[in-house]
């Protein structure tokens, strides 16, 4: 049974991977947020919940403690969440991350609403951590599975991407974890 924590379980994203990962049998999900009253009763009912806040190591390490795989979901002060996710896990031993940052973190000039997504990729990746990062385009809720990726240092796809589509593909690394190991990816729809 692979134990899996979802950061910033609330969230729009976060919320199509939980459903995605729900039918892999060999899954125990432990959902991390701040206020559980943003999730449905029926996930409450399904999974462990852990209230707490991603800007308190302390609670972050708690949670982390006898977890597989971390996903991380977030928005907001990333540079603070991240690195209180990356000490937690290495302080605990826990090695794989899988993280969700943005399209465009690479380009010159950065964006300024861009940021805290480069900050998050570049914590993990200057971790002891297992990682995956993802970069997505603008989400959409087109119910299709269709994607492409792209390496880091490779010219990003622009073309949103259905949030379904994301959640196929984390779903489909956190039930092989080897897969996509220490990758940096672009994922935009399949063109």
């Amino acid at each position: 049974m692979k134990k899996v924590i979802v950061f910033g379980a609330s969230g729009s994203l976060a919320k199509v991977v939980i459903e995605a990962l729900q039918v892999i049998s060999d899954i125990e999900l432990t959902l991390f947020v701040r206020d559980q009253r943003n999730l449905s009763k029926e996930i409450i009912k399904e999974n462990h919940i852990v209230e707490g806040d991603a800007m308190n190591f302390s609670a972050v390490k708690q949670a982390v403690v006898g977890q597989d795989i971390v996903y991380v979901n977030l928005a907001g002060n990333l540079e603070v969440m991240g690195s209180n996710i990356v000490k937690a896990m290495e302080e605990t031993g826990v090695k794989r991350i899988i993280a969700i940052s943005s399209i465009g973190i690479y380009e010159t000039p950065l964006k300024p609403v861009l940021l805290p997504y480069r900050k998050l990729a570049d914590l993990i990746e200057a971790s002891t951590l297992t990682y995956t990062i993802l970069r997505p385009d603008w989400f959409t809720n087109t119910d299709e599975i269709s994607f492409g990726l792209t390496q880091k240092g490779e010219p990003e796809v622009s073309t949103a991407i259905s949030r379904k589509s994301i959640a196929t593909f984390v779903a489909t690394t956190i039930e092989n974890p080897d897969l996509h190991q220490n990758e940096n990816l672009g994922i935009s729809k399949q063109i």
